[in-house]
């Protein structure tokens, strides 16, 4: 059976033109039309090979937390953060006070990332060889804190038993933590240890051999099957980025794409747009929202 599917916005926090303009134009349009949730996208200190897509980018905890007081009807998400280069308590700290601060209105998007370089150049180059078993620790380690337990947390990378930490998140321990990557680990990861998963640039076809894989993870671990998400980047036209899944084409084939995922049991798509001005923000997202959004409701 098909899900019914939500909506989030890919914001512009990211690319040459990223500005606060254009942020707060994404966020302000999510909001009004009703779409779910609005998603910044993380980097820290990325190659110049990878300038052109990350080389401006606005912190993604920080920008979230800008907007979380001014727009208070919408959720907040990262799409993806990546976690194994931060500390995991400061980490912990930031996401428990924005979801405070918030009224609980957080979800956690992690990933291990992809670039030893950008490890290297945040001091964690000796993390970028065990940053699969640092995101596992990590997801344990706010588990344990955002509980409120009082007993001591003892893993490979952290460890601690005098301690107090508050505030609690609004939503506790059941902060949502959705996992990126399309590796088998990454996969394992979302059946075992996470409430969602959150695939990038995967298409229907691509996606559907992933879903009874996780499944089967989260059956072998006595879990709940975690929510299905993906991340998208949309185009009214032809295809324009070569082997990377784009929703792209006319209305129609766009709705077949959306339906295809939706019949996949996906729950939640967050889109993206090529835009970073305030007028091309809200063009575009309007468009997707009145030919795409809409055309799917019952």
């Amino acid at each position: 059976m098909a899900a019914m599917l939500t909506f989030g916005l890919i914001l512009p926090n990211f690319r040459d033109g990223a500005g606060p303009e254009g942020i707060e134009a994404g966020a302000e349009m999510a909001e009004r039309l009703g779409w779910e949730a609005v998603w910044t996208t993380d980097h820290l200190l990325v190659d110049r090979g990878s300038a052109a897509e990350y080389g401006r980018i606005y912190e993604a905890v920080t920008t979230l937390a800008w907007l979380a007081g001014r727009h208070p009807a919408v959720r907040l998400g990262t799409s993806v953060i990546v976690v194994p280069m931060r500390n995991a308590v400061v980490l912990a700290k930031e996401l428990a006070t924005l979801d405070a601060l918030s009224g609980g209105r957080l979800t956690v998007g992690v990933g291990v990332g992809w670039s030893e370089v950008e490890y290297g150049n945040v001091g964690a180059a000796d993390r970028f060889h065990r940053r699969g078993a640092a995101l596992d620790e990590t997801i344990r380690l706010w588990r344990h804190l955002w509980s409120g337990s009082p007993e001591p947390f003892e893993g490979r990378f952290a460890r601690f038993d005098d301690f107090v930490f508050g505030p609690l998140p609004a939503q506790g321990a059941d902060l949502p933590i959705w996992v990126g990557g399309r590796s088998p680990a990454a996969l394992r990861r979302a059946g075992t240890l996470a409430d969602g998963y959150h695939s990038t640039s995967l298409g229907p076809g691509g996606y559907a051999p992933l879903v009874p894989v996780i499944r089967q993870a989260a059956e072998a671990a006595g879990r709940p099957m975690p929510t299905l998400s993906a991340r998208v980047s949309a185009h009214f036209g032809p295809p324009t980025r070569g082997d990377r899944y784009l929703l792209a084409g006319d209305p129609p084939a766009m709705l077949d794409q959306v339906r295809a995922f939706a019949g996949l049991g996906l729950e939640h798509l967050a889109v993206g747009f090529a835009p970073r001005d305030p007028a091309g923000v809200v063009a575009a997202v309007e468009r997707f929202d009145r030919e795409i959004v809409r055309a799917l409701a019952p």
